[in-house]
């Protein structure tokens, strides 16, 4: 297996709006392997891209020695999009990104989609919780169904309770993944919004999850929306649950709160992560 440390990827919206080359030499110079890319960082309308302009990304990304791991923030542009939207032009629209962010991932090389975007999944004024669920569901198995074929894990992002009212649990996703039953379907460890709704210590979460095979991806950023290491979140504990679970994925350094800034957020993320891979383990449980 591919040690962690050479298994770091950053979320590039931390480096926008520097362009996407100079995100890359950046990345690469910190020693990260892998851009997780916003696709509205890529362009305004990201419904536009076509895969040739696709391959060229993960082309440049090639060239300073990473990979484009894989799309997350997917409904951010165009405006209006929505998953759990009861009318039927706003579901069309939807579909329709979601089917060419899933054929632009392929393009790219990555691996997983994420799909977080709170605000587009929120129920609408007057639609009951249960109609929105309902709707978000059937988007994602479709994504699922889509994104299987092509080598692909479509991931739910439970968030935490503050962003959405729509899947805030790992086990609340877990049951819709089992449901589903499809290779492309699966949900992700985002450890801010875990840490902040999960009733368990998160370690505990990975070593009653991670068997499961039903989880795909991680996140790293603290409670605080930070960086990991910006806060007071423990980390080390976390690393070591997904290394003995035998988590072989990428870990993906995604802030919302850039201190300083954005360049110096990803540099501190990815010091503080490697300083703890490569120091003294923890024992086990």
């Amino acid at each position: 297996m591919t040690p962690m440390t050479e298994r770091l990827a950053l979320c590039n919206e931390v480096l926008a709006p520097w362009p996407f080359e100079r995100q890359c030499e950046y990345a690469a110079a910190l020693g990260y392997r892998g851009l997780e890319v916003a696709p509205y960082t890529l362009a305004d309308d990201p419904t536009t891209l076509t895969e040739t302009q696709a391959r060229a990304f993960a082309a440049t990304a090639r060239d300073h020695g990473l990979a484009i791991t894989g799309l997350h923030w997917l409904l951010v542009a165009p405006k209006g999009l929505s998953i759990g939207h009861p009318d039927a032009t706003v579901q069309a629209r939807t579909r329709a990104a979601l089917d060419h962010l899933i054929d632009l991932c392929a393009a790219m090389g990555g691996r997983y989609l994420v799909h977080g975007s709170p605000a587009q999944r929120n129920p609408q004024p007057g639609q009951a919780h249960a109609d929105a669920l309902a709707r978000a569901t059937a988007a994602w198995v479709r994504c699922g169904e889509r994104a299987g074929p092509l080598g692909l894990a479509y991931c739910i992002e439970p968030l935490s309770r503050d962003q959405t009212s729509v899947v805030n649990t790992v086990a609340e996703a877990a049951a819709i993944v089992q449901a589903a039953a499809l290779s492309g379907l699966r949900t992700m460890l985002d450890t801010c919004s875990a840490g902040a709704t999960e009733a368990e210590p998160l370690p505990a979460l990975i070593e009653r999850w991670w068997g499961s095979g039903l989880l795909a991806h991680v996140q790293l950023n603290d409670r605080n929306r930070r960086g990991p290491g910006q806060g007071s979140d423990r980390f080390r504990p976390i690393l070591a649950a997904l290394q003995r679970a035998g988590y072989a994925g990428w870990l993906a350094m995604e802030p919302f709160d850039y201190r300083p800034d954005g360049p110096g957020c990803a540099a501190r993320a990815i010091g503080y992560v490697r300083g703890l891979l490569e120091g003294p383990q923890e024992p086990g449980p």
